[in-house]
């Protein structure tokens, strides 16, 4: 007997002790529980079966109720009856009362999520739901006084990634679901909800205390900023208004005309340009001639391992559209025409204007690194290209400056690699330094022996300023023995206004050449702006002073009297012009310019270009209509995240 007695002492202590682990387990759970919903709307706990005073009170099923109240699990098709169990008051007239069906509780109209009714018997063994919708399993809840411990409800919800081709993201939710019988243990749901991988579902964009899940697409948008997500982290961002051409920045609130569109993975952008009328250069040297100023830029992102990826190309038709000999411009110099100095000419663009592509990584929130291959493509020296700064948008013509601020734009080889931290950024390239030869629809190899060293600097959206400085090996193929020493500095200045937006830009560049046995350094400074007002009424204006030293032909030199190879003469040029948009729709707009030049000159070339001399433009001028990023709509399956766009930290 006194061994029974020991069995039987030994059994109730092990039940004793696992019947208090269970305990535990179950008040930890349920603690756990808490804490997860605890700052979900909806998601309160309710008070427990101990709490209440009331024996007869009746108890409605807890986890069903919270779930009606979440926001976001009203899914189409979702439908879970309540479980409820049979009344055992100890009033015998309670019994015999009829009641009514259980409700079912919707939690959506989900298809495929059905939760069958379950059974009220005490000997009713648990059943198993089955659902159509992948991943979801949700254990029913048992009558049974004796029903299994406590099983666990986990809602896996693949959130959405923060690019379209990233890997859904699980959000684990255990919530304790409530059982027919006051002895048994709460019981968890297993929930697995793939969620559309290119935006939240409204019911998850809405609900607070889910901020740390990653949300944001490729594409981001607040107010009046766009930018593309660099990495996982959502404050690093690329702004478009701030990418300049090449690899240069402008001010981040500059407006855009482009088109966009979201193709799977891929976001797209396309902008372009077109010039098309009559230009008059005056004075002995002038002539007139039909001409078109042109340029096609398509670009496209997407997310690349840790990384964005931005693919971009731009073209020019000047080949076809320029006269032969390229487009007259008094006072311009550069490049060569069958073998000839150009001289009061600009000469075309190349076809092939960029090819590049540009790999960036975050470096957490506030810098990134990155690295830009372009064939041809521009390297970190000057600021933004002429074509690209909105202070010059609606201005057809090249600056006279450009051959000592921004000429290397098309390069036959470029590679930059570079940091960005919040304002700055820090970049150099090597590069072939030669400038395109006079066949424009091909590809040159020259060797990479020039190089650069770029500091830009924005401090916030409505200005962006550079230094730079680059040697050039033989730009010139009519002069290769002459090397180049260039530095270059820019402040740029953007603000939106109602209805409008004013663009400035103050440039300075210099080179000093070498070679030959000569020296000589030469100025650049240029100052332009342009208003828009009343949305679709311009003016412009572009003020130049620049150091001209190749302007005179050995018989003008011969006829002036003048000895020297290279005599230098500073010149001044003064446009002022307006555009007017006539025809406008959601996609296109087409307005009409003119403009006027004024000159400035040594009274020594007055023999060669007369008193005086006045130019003057008239044109059509076709492009995509302004982008609205207030009210932007993505062509695409990407939806607008409004506040998503972080301010330079």
């Amino acid at each position: 007997m006194s061994r029974i007695s020991k069995s039987i002492l030994g059994q109730t202590k092990s039940i004793t002790l696992i019947a208090s682990l269970m305990l535990s387990g179950m008040m930890i759970s349920r603690a756990r529980a808490h804490q997860d919903m605890q700052n979900m709307p909806g998601m309160s706990k309710s008070k427990s079966s101990a709490q209440r005073k009331t024996p007869t009170s009746r108890k409605r099923p807890v986890a069903s109720r919270h779930l009606r109240k979440m926001s976001g699990t009203t899914m189409p098709g979702m439908n879970m009856s309540e479980a409820r169990k049979p009344r055992r008051g100890r009033r015998k007239h309670r019994t015999t009362q009829k009641r009514p069906p259980a409700k079912k509780q919707q939690m959506g109209n989900m298809p495929g999520m059905q939760r069958p009714i379950t059974s009220a018997s005490p000997s009713a063994s648990p059943q198993k739901e089955k659902m159509t919708m992948p991943g979801m399993q949700m254990p029913a809840a048992s009558a049974n006084p004796q029903s299994s411990p406590q099983q666990k409800m986990e809602m896996n919800m693949p959130t959405p990634a923060a690019s379209p081709g990233a890997s859904p993201q699980k959000m684990d939710m255990n919530m304790p679901m409530p059982t027919s019988s006051p002895g048994a243990s709460p019981q968890k749901m297993d929930m697995n909800m793939p969620m559309s991988q290119a935006s939240p579902s409204p019911g998850m964009e809405i609900m607070p205390g889910m901020n740390s899940m990653n949300t944001g697409p490729l594409l981001v948008m607040s107010g009046a900023d766009m930018g593309v997500r660099v990495g996982p982290n959502e404050k690093n961002v690329m702004h478009i208004g701030q990418m300049g051409s090449g690899t240069s920045w402008a001010p981040s609130s500059s407006q855009m005309n482009m088109w966009d569109k979201i193709a799977g993975n891929w976001l797209f952008m396309f902008h372009f340009n077109a010039f098309a009328g009559v230009n008059t250069q005056g004075g002995p040297r002038g002539v007139t001639k039909f001409e078109s100023q042109n340029w096609f830029m398509p670009m496209a992102f997407r997310k690349v391992g840790p990384g964005t990826l931005q693919l971009r190309g731009m073209f020019s038709f000047e080949p076809f559209t320029f006269p032969p000999g390229g487009s007259p411009l008094l006072f311009q110099t550069g490049e060569t025409y069958k073998g000839q100095p150009l001289i009061d000419r600009q000469h075309p663009h190349d076809l092939w204007m960029e090819l590049s592509a540009t790999y960036t990584v975050a470096l957490g929130e506030r810098a990134t690194w990155f690295a830009y291959f372009g064939y041809p493509g521009e390297p970190a020296l000057g600021p933004p290209a002429f074509m690209h700064r909105a202070s010059a948008s609606e201005n057809p013509s090249a600056a006279l400056s450009h051959h000592l601020e921004d000429s290397t734009h098309i390069s036959f080889g470029v590679l930059t690699t570079g940091f960005t931290y919040r304002w700055f950024k820090l970049e150099g390239s090597i590069f072939n330094g030669r400038e395109p030869d006079e066949n424009r629809y091909n590809f040159e190899a020259h060797p990479w022996n020039a190089r650069s060293a770029r500091l830009s600097f924005a401090p916030n959206k409505h200005w962006a300023a550079q230094v730079s400085y680059g040697f050039l090996r033989s730009p010139e193929a009519s002069e290769p023995n002459t090397d180049i020493h260039r530095a270059t500095a820019s402040v740029q200045y953007n603000r939106p206004l109602n209805h409008g937006n004013w663009a400035s830009a103050f440039i300075w560049g210099r080179n000093h050449q070498s070679g030959g046995g000569e020296r000589a350094n030469l100025n650049g400074y240029t100052a332009e702006s342009t208003l828009n007002f009343l949305d679709q009424n311009y003016l412009y204006t572009r003020l130049e002073l620049v150091d001209k030293n190749e302007l005179l032909r050995p018989a003008d030199r011969a006829r002036l009297g003048i000895s020297e190879a290279h005599p230098s003469f500073r010149i001044g040029a003064y446009t002022v012009g307006g555009t007017r948009d006539f025809w406008k729709t959601d996609k296109l707009s087409l307005a009409i310019g003119s403009d006027v030049t004024f000159y400035s000159m040594p009274a020594s070339l007055n023999l060669i270009y007369g008193h005086n001399p006045v130019s003057w433009k008239l044109f059509l001028r076709l492009r995509p209509a302004r982008t609205e990023m207030s009210n932007h709509q993505i062509h695409g399956s990407m939806q607008k995240k409004e506040d998503s766009m972080p301010a330079k930290p």
